[in-house]
């Protein structure tokens, strides 16, 4: 059966409701970091709403009810994250900027009453995880090392006004800025997301919890040292170590690569190194039963194209073993199933992210594992309480995300209702899947959106949409697009989008296919895909617009100057030099991974694969979008490329947004994202 132009509708057009638009975005909540207690009787999350007026984001603490699904606001901190349940399931700890923009932990009774901040850290601390006896709490936080080195000295007394609080701050804000004026850079990465490190690596502390109120806060103890990144915390079941990981060789420069696990006593010995080079490590747990270790990791060789694995060693170290690679699926997220016999994953596949089960090597599900939570959904997140139920966050194409439960027999439940009396109010337009081939004969996955009053004899303007990464999977119930998507369909276009070669969630081979050959083994898989939507009708070929964020601009800017079939196009945050930006993003090494050699090696391989060196090629009006502190595709990528098509009077327009980073469509600024998608529209209303 062949599946060219097959299509699976999804979903069904209630015309009695509004569309979608872009101010809808400030009505939409989300949930992030599920956890449930160890009863498994409550389940604590993270809400997140928008606040028009004061242009930011809220984040307080969610606490629903297993047995009546009830849910309550349990936190009013403007921003409160990170929840994590005492072993005793009495109390929780959270990080919380109520205080301090830098973010402090603080402790709250299950019971309820006021938090109580248990730290003062100068550059803040996030991570917390208990010890199992629930009377120590680990966390990091950044230092430099003369801060390490002033540790030891005895603390300054409280102020005692708060004027003299006030002052102690503003001195202590300009001794700062005094420090970094100038800055001086020795090493790579200096920077990321939106700030610079500036010699402050993230280190592991202790501190132990008080039994009663917090009348002084207790003093944190560091058991790490260096001039190196730790993370990714948890205890072992004996409480007498940590599990961390750590930067491997400094010298690497490397900003997600290279990291080793490591064993810390609490004793003050020091740190053992449980694994070898050859793959990057990240996320350690240990096995309830303490005999085991599992992490993630990633062969060095192919660190974005080989997609993260779950190996185990034995707790007191050893060789690898490798639990998901005959799988051929990316593990996103895991956990130890509570009888310490194997793990519980989430992973990305054919446009959907399930919940998989799979045992160890010699149980009965090792080689074919179960699918705990399927379907056309997403699961965002997820956790599992001592008996095996669990909780977990999933979207949907009909709804962006709420919360759920899966009972030990395999029946859901769904206890949260968060966006349903927006919903009720709007079209949800329909997603169908479009399943076509690629030139070489390959099948690739795509899903289409149409406008509420689409007709299949009436031509319509159609919006290609290209995802970034370059590895990431796109699919109807993806999170972050959701709302956009919605938009532009109900704006009156017609919305496609695929997962070219390159993507995630068609195992390694397809996923490693664009390595060294950027946009000549991708741009033909999406060319495709407008071909099959053309030939279904009701599109007019003569109002085809192509917009994408970061890989997704780097594509936007390649087929504007390889076809004519686009009249516009919108490209954000793109890189579009692949000579300039290795030496000018916080992740250089994307290129050097992607194309297997240094810029100074291959320079001319670089330029053929740049969107800049066909920028003279581009006749189609693009609008560029770039944030001005994005690190991780620098602003001089949007700068070159509108310099090149202004030169030659062509039709561009470039949007700097101040104060934003990379994640500036799904976490920056409110007002910067309503404004975001409305210049794209406007600018499809304009040409297209």
């Amino acid at each position: 059966m062949s599946h060219r132009n097959s299509c699976v509708r999804i979903g069904s057009v209630d015309t009695q409701r509004t569309p979608i638009t872009v101010e809808d975005l400030y009505s939409l909540g989300s949930l992030e970091d599920v956890r449930i207690s160890p009863d498994g009787q409550s389940i604590v999350s993270v809400h997140v709403t928008i606040a028009k007026r004061e242009n930011r984001y809220h984040r307080r603490l969610l606490l629903t009810s297993v047995a009546t699904g009830h849910s309550r606001r349990f936190t009013h901190g403007l921003f409160d994250h990170q929840p994590r349940w005492n072993p005793d399931g009495q109390s929780l700890v959270f990080v919380s900027r109520r205080d301090d923009p830098h973010g402090q932990l603080y402790r709250i009774q299950l019971a309820g009453g006021e938090a109580q901040q248990l730290t003062a850290m100068p550059n803040g601390a996030s991570d917390p995880v208990w010890s199992p006896d629930g009377r120590q709490i680990a966390f990091l936080a950044p230092v430099s090392e003369e801060e390490r080195a002033s540790e030891h000295d005895e603390p300054s007394p409280a102020p005692a006004t708060a004027w003299d609080a006030q002052r102690a701050g503003e001195q202590r804000r300009h001794e700062e800025e005094q420090r970094i004026d100038p800055r001086v850079i020795t090493r790579l990465p200096y920077r990321s997301d939106t700030s610079f490190f500036d010699h402050r690596r993230r280190h592991v502390y202790v501190i132990d919890v008080p039994l009663d109120d917090v009348e002084q806060l207790p003093r944190p103890r560091r058991l790490t040292d260096g001039d190196i990144h730790f993370g990714a915390l948890t205890w072992m079941p004996d409480g007498q170590s940590l599990l961390t990981t750590a930067t491997r060789d400094p010298e690497a420069d490397s900003l997600f690569a290279f990291y080793d696990v490591l064993r810390l006593p609490l004793s003050g010995a020091q740190p053992i190194i449980l694994t070898k080079p050859g793959f990057s490590y990240f996320d350690p747990q240990p096995s309830p039963d303490g005999t085991k270790i599992a992490f993630l990791c990633l062969d060095e060789q192919k660190l974005l194209a080989d997609g993260n694995r779950v190996a185990i060693i034995p707790a007191e170290g050893g060789e690898p073993e490798d639990l998901t690679a005959h799988t051929d699926l990316n593990v996103e997220q895991f956990r130890w199933q509570p009888d310490s016999q194997g793990i519980i994953f989430t992973a990305g596949w054919r446009g959907d992210q399930h919940l998989y089960s799979l045992g160890l090597p010699d149980t009965p599900t090792y080689r074919n594992g179960i699918t705990l939570v399927p379907g056309l959904r997403m699961v965002n997140g997820f956790d599992v309480a001592r008996d095996g139920t669990i909780a977990f966050l999933a979207s949907s194409p009909a709804n962006p995300g709420e919360l759920f439960l899966r009972h030990l027999d395999g029946t859901e439940r769904q206890l949260t209702t968060l966006n349903q009396a927006y919903l009720d109010q709007r079209i949800v337009l329909p997603l169908n899947e479009i399943l076509y081939l690629a030139p070489d004969g390959q099948e690739v996955q795509g899903w289409a959106i149409y406008p509420p009053a689409w007709q299949p004899d009436q031509p319509h303007p159609m919006i290609v949409s290209i995802h970034g990464g370059p590895h990431t999977m796109w699919g109807p119930a993806f999170r972050s697009m959701w709302h956009e998507w919605q938009t532009m369909a109900a704006a009156g276009y017609v919305v496609f989008f695929c997962n070219p070669r390159g993507s995630e969630g068609y195992g390694e081979q397809w996923r490693d296919a664009i390595r060294g050959n950027w946009g000549y083994a991708d741009a033909p898989d999406i060319e495709a895909g407008v071909d099959a939507m053309l030939s279904r009708g009701g599109i007019d070929p003569a109002r085809l617009a192509v917009t994408g964020g970061s890989y997704g601009g780097y594509m936007t800017a390649w087929l504007l100057a390889h076809t004519d079939r686009f009249v516009c196009g919108v490209a954000a945050r793109g890189v579009y030099n692949l000579i300039s930006h290795p030496s000018t993003s916080d992740a250089h090494e994307l290129i050097e991974i992607e194309f297997n050699g240094y810029p100074w090696e291959m320079a001319e391989e670089l330029w053929v694969h740049s969107p800049l060196a066909h920028a003279h090629k581009i006749t189609a009006p693009l609008l560029l979008l770039h944030s001005e502190c994005d690190y991780r595709v620098p602003i001089s990528e949007a700068e070159q490329l509108f310099s090149f098509l202004r030169r030659q009077k062509k039709v561009v327009e470039l949007v700097r947004y101040p104060r934003e980073g990379h994640e500036l469509t799904r976490t920056g600024e409110p007002a910067h994202r309503v404004d975001h998608m409305r210049r794209a529209l406007a600018w499809f209303d304009r040409y297209c």
